[in-house]
């Protein structure tokens, strides 16, 4: 369709545009022009083509100026309305947002002081969510690195409280646990993870309790190393070994998490413990905020041959936001976050792609895409990039949504293997706050009027028994 810049002689004041099925009204307002324009078809013969101006000032490379400005006008709101389309039919689900930690740092998780809609020093309030077309969020139950052999486990079963509270307290939500629940409900659907193994103290018995509180995601480690599973960071000193990335009682945990039905997640795992997790799940995995590293050298992004495994696998990569995982030394934009996107897509295709922006568990993202309402920014781009909307809609959500399922698969195929028994070695887990279960010991009255002390023989037995594993 050919474009044409032209006044109505009876109103003198308007540029028309033309096309065969639509028509609107755009408002331009610039320091010379002021012109009200349409979409419309080409001028008849009853009009004469020249662009009225309200300073006087005529000439034919003004009217090529102000035609190429519209023209260029009508592109970006083509591909605004084509973004806002396809979000519309396939509502985003995001996997990691950490609003929890935010809500435990400014307000304690005391959710009476907060209105949900709008809450002030964060990315994300359900108002923002909406604007985002956020269809699905996957929120995170996360406690510091510092709580490990500590009260990780406490803090993290008050982190999933005040997500079910969130997410169960506002109509606009729904809590949900499973990728029918996702795709089904026309709400916004929240969906629990806990992000770091150090939550789950080494112990199956509360891995499988989180589940049954409706964790459906784990990351096995964060920024520090647990026993049985190495990060991709040395900031904590944390169980330090080398070459056992994985150890048998980490095999139990990704065994078992198969079992449950369980995403287990890679984001923050080292380079080998990822392998080591690839070559042993019987289940698709997941990376939940992590982004390319041939496109930003940090150790928390991932390299090509792990890309490929991954596809193998079956699994999704869902790519971060926050600055430092996008940009290296770069400046951050938009831009920059689809090159991301595009390099994952050359390397292993859209079908291994989602979207994990990392919003409230970074401080610093590009401009444009500050907080849950700007994921439309990173779609336009992306169709500015022919991605098509067979490709966007999985990226979007399709793609979670099927590897998710995949996971219940295997979940139901395992369904008459028990639940795992195995416990971790102890000297493996050893700490100050972690005990051999005995009977009472009792003391003699000498003992307690501070005179002699007799050693239990009960203790002399455990003394022998660690004396031999250290052997």
């Amino acid at each position: 369709m050919g474009w044409f810049c032209y006044a109505n002689l009876a109103t003198r004041n308007t540029c028309k545009f033309r096309t065969e099925k639509r028509k609107k009204k755009i408002r331009l307002h610039h320091s010379v022009f002021k012109i009200s324009v349409h979409l419309c078809k080409p001028p008849d013969s009853h009009h004469r083509m020249f662009i009225y101006k309200e300073a006087g000032i005529r000439g034919a490379w003004k009217q090529w100026f102000i035609c190429s400005l519209l023209s260029l006008l009508h592109g970006v709101i083509s591909e605004t309305t084509r973004t806002l389309d396809i979000m519309t039919k396939y509502p985003l689900i995001d996997g990691h947002n950490d609003l929890a930690l935010r809500l435990r740092i400014i307000y304690n998780n005391k959710l009476n002081l907060i209105n949900m809609h709008n809450i002030p020093h964060v990315a994300t309030d359900i108002s923002r969510l909406t604007a985002g077309h956020v269809g699905g969020q996957v929120f995170a139950a996360y406690v510091l690195c510092t709580a490990q052999d500590k009260d990780a486990v406490r803090l993290t079963l008050e982190q999933i409280d005040v997500i079910r509270r969130v997410c169960t307290e506002n109509p606009e939500l729904e809590l949900v646990t499973t990728a029918e629940g996702m795709r089904n409900s026309t709400k916004i659907t929240c969906l629990i993870s806990v992000e770091g193994g150090h939550s789950i103290d080494s112990s199956l018995p509360a891995l499988r309790m989180f589940y049954q509180l409706g964790v459906r995601s784990m990351a096995l480690t964060h920024t520090c190393n647990t026993p049985w599973a190495e990060s991709s960071s040395s900031f904590y000193r944390f169980y330090q070994r080398k070459n056992n990335s994985l150890t048998e009682f980490g095999k139990a945990v990704v065994k078992e998490m198969n079992r449950l039905g369980m995403l287990v997640d890679l984001s923050h795992s080292s380079w080998e413990t990822a392998r080591a997790v690839l070559n042993h799940s019987t289940a698709p995995v997941i990376f939940s905020h992590s982004s390319a590293y041939t496109i930003c050298n940090n150790t928390r992004n991932v390299p090509d041959d792990l890309l490929l495994r991954l596809k193998e696998n079956g699994g999704l990569i869902m790519v971060n936001f926050y600055r430092s995982f996008v940009a290296c030394s770069n400046i951050p934009t938009v831009s920059v976050v689809a090159d991301h996107f595009d390099h994952i897509k050359l390397v292993i295709g859209t079908e291994s792609i989602g979207i994990g922006a990392d919003f409230d568990g970074a401080q610093g993202f590009p401009e444009g895409l500050e907080d849950v309402s700007k994921y439309p920014a990173l779609i336009e781009e992306l169709i500015s990039r022919n991605w098509s909307e067979e490709e966007l809609a999985g990226v979007l959500r399709l793609n979670f949504l099927r590897v998710f399922q995949k996971v219940e698969k295997v979940r139901d195929e395992m369904q008459y293997t028990l639940p795992s028994e195995v416990e971790i070695p102890f000297l493996e887990a050893n700490n100050s706050c972690r005990v051999i279960l005995t009977n009472p010991v009792r003391y003699d009255s000498s003992y307690r009027n501070g005179k002699t002390s007799l050693v239990p023989v009960r203790a002399i037995a455990w003394f022998i028994i660690l004396l031999i594993q250290l052997l």
